[in-house]
């Protein structure tokens, strides 16, 4: 924006910008005024007003206010073809005007997005197009994946006064992408309370995988026992199927198959073997199997398996402790035996006391490397 200054009898105006579809007010003022009339002109110089007098019939210009001093006008539901400059005269002797450059925001259109395969396959290679039209100056498109942004490549096409913005995403589909949520965002400057933005939701057909889980950690004799067959693809691979050893499950009785579920009520013995779970849907089919071996609760013992390893453990450390107690000992005695057998040897020529002391402190330089205990 700029304004047109000058003393004395000048006109006085300011660039103005303005979104489409709303209203611009144009304004013209004079610091000094001889009761010299003011005109406001369009782009393609058609007087709009002058003075307070309506000189083009177009029901969106209206006079706002209109003295000496001033000349304000109001041009309603703006459009692209109202951009440009506008005049505004004032008719001394010489005509003195001075010019304001209105700007028109294009506003852009709801987002597009393309390309979006339903259902999408594990594995497929897939690209989305987000799209908007209309925006003036060119619109920027980010798109996000859950609400965390990531990057597309973007590319603007004028047409017209307006510009045409798309922005592509190349997506290699995996399972992780079932249900996530994919927005194409539309970034303006007109749009700075209301933004324009179009989600779309991606589901993906992907072949089943397959775990068994189990409610014991150490199934014994007369317990009763859960496995699950977790499995997961889509569609859903509803129902599974249980086998034994490659075979029918033996006993219905005691083997309940409810859902994704086999339970036991009371185990034996017989129902040691290797147990699988098989998942199926139109894309493939999953499986995965448990080796189920029955405890016998008086073989393990009132300990268990866990009390015995626990035990172990800490039999090694009470060996290690002792071991090192024994060394510690021998190596107090050895030098313990060492330091009373130099002593000794000076004793054995001396007459007294303090001859064997002086003794005993020269030999130990002269033969202690060859004093061993043993």
């Amino acid at each position: 924006m700029y304004f047109h200054w000058s003393s004395g009898q000048h006109p006085l105006v300011q660039n103005q910008t303005v979104t489409e579809g709303r209203t611009a007010i144009m304004t013209c003022r004079v610091e000094y005024n001889d009761q010299t009339s003011l005109q406001w002109s369009n782009p393609t110089q058609q007087t709009l007003f002058f003075g307070n007098k309506k000189a083009l019939r177009d029901n969106r210009i209206e006079l706002v206010r209109a003295s000496w001093s001033e000349l304000t006008i109001s041009i309603s539901e703006i459009t692209l073809a109202d951009e440009g400059m506008y005049t505004c005269s004032l008719f001394t002797m010489p005509v003195k005007t001075a010019k304001a450059y209105l700007t028109v925001l294009g506003v852009p259109e709801k987002p597009e997005i393309d390309g979006l395969t339903k259902p999408a396959l594990e594995g497929d290679e897939i690209t989305l197009t987000c799209m908007t039209h209309g925006s003036k100056p060119a619109a920027n498109l980010r798109w996000f994946r859950n609400e965390k942004e990531i990057k597309g490549a973007k590319e603007v096409n004028a047409s017209g006064k307006t510009f045409t913005v798309t922005s592509s995403l190349q997506l290699l589909v995996d399972r992780d992408d079932d249900g996530a949520a994919y927005t194409c965002k539309v970034d303006h400057v007109a749009l700075l309370q209301t933004p324009q933005q179009t989600t779309e939701v991606l589901e993906v057909h992907y072949a089943p995988r397959v775990l068994i889980t189990q409610s014991l950690t150490f199934p014994q004799e007369g317990q009763y026992l859960k496995l699950e067959c977790v499995s997961k693809g889509n569609p859903s691979p509803d129902p599974v199927l249980w086998t034994k050893d490659g075979g029918e499950l033996p006993d219905l009785e005691r083997m309940i198959v409810q859902g994704r579920e086999l339970t036991f009520s009371a185990l034996n013995k017989t129902d040691n073997g290797t147990y699988r779970c098989v998942a199926s849907n139109h894309l493939g089919t999953s499986s995965a199997e448990y080796i189920l071996y029955v405890y016998d609760p008086n073989a393990m013992g009132q300990r268990g398996p866990d009390h015995a390893l626990i035990g172990g453990v800490v039999a090694v450390v009470v060996f290690v402790t002792l071991c090192l107690i024994i060394f510690l000992g021998r190596y107090l005695a050895r030098h313990k035996g060492t330091y009373l057998t130099n002593e000794a040897k000076g004793a054995d020529d001396a007459p007294d006391a303090d001859t064997a002391i002086i003794n005993a402190e020269g030999n130990t330089h002269a033969e202690g490397k060859k004093e061993y205990f043993i």
